[in-house]
């Protein structure tokens, strides 16, 4: 299956923002079913296990709702794990009120070197460039002290089938038109690697593949 690219009707200035906030919430239903925040738990414990570090500070870029992060947190909370989480997105109307946030690009962030733990984004990635994958994870590696964790889709035809299948769980359009432009647009892990091993400041790439098709990558600070 090959990679097509489109821009996705929630990323583009002509959202209107009832649906907008609509297909937020059918995300964060998405997640919490089908693996979204399951895979980005188990990349921190990933990381836990490695480190023994219990308390993470942790950027969720492009963030949305900001909903993964902190559902995993509450689990990881159970095994004494425990995330203090700082949300950005480039739109202000994305950010939920009462998060930590600030509006801000991904590809230049407005943090010093080493200002979190964690730097982590969730459905980002296929959104990329190739080139831009790389730039995104070399910023991403300067802001962080551990690593970069980046969850998001793997391209496949059943997965495509599976998104066909999803729609009457999505109450949006945008979320049934962006889903499928979100798996024609991901990638598949050999492509992340490839695409990784061009960033600065990565010491190790690690990537797995969890539920209904979704990969989870954590890229090691280096030195």
């Amino acid at each position: 299956m090959l990679r097509v690219s489109s821009q996705e009707i929630l990323d583009s200035g002509s959202c209107p923002p009832v649906e907008a906030e609509a297909s937020l919430r059918d995300l964060c239903r998405m997640n919490r079913w089908f693996g979204g925040v399951a895979t980005t738990r188990s990349l921190i414990r990933r990381v836990a296990a490695r480190t023994g570090q219990r308390e993470f500070t942790v950027l969720e870029v492009a963030a949305g709702f900001g909903e993964v992060p902190r559902a995993a947190g509450r689990q990881l909370a159970r095994r004494g794990i425990t995330l203090d989480i700082t949300d950005l997105d480039l739109v202000p109307s994305h950010l939920r009120r009462g998060h930590r946030a600030l509006v801000g690009n991904a590809m230049v962030l407005p943090f010093r070197d080493n200002s979190f733990d964690l730097v982590s984004c969730s459905l980002f990635a296929h959104h990329l460039k190739p080139a831009e994958v790389a730039r995104f994870a070399a910023e991403a590696s300067r802001v962080c002290r551990r690593a970069v964790l980046i969850n998001d889709l793997i391209r496949h035809p059943l997965h495509l089938a599976l998104v066909y299948a999803a729609f009457p769980l999505m109450h949006s359009y945008v979320s049934r038109v962006d889903g499928v432009a979100s798996v024609r647009g991901a990638y598949v892990p050999d492509e992340m690697r490839q695409m990784l091993s061009r960033a600065d400041r990565a010491a190790r790439i690690d990537i797995s593949r969890h539920y209904l098709f979704r990969m989870g990558v954590v890229l090691w600070k280096g030195k």
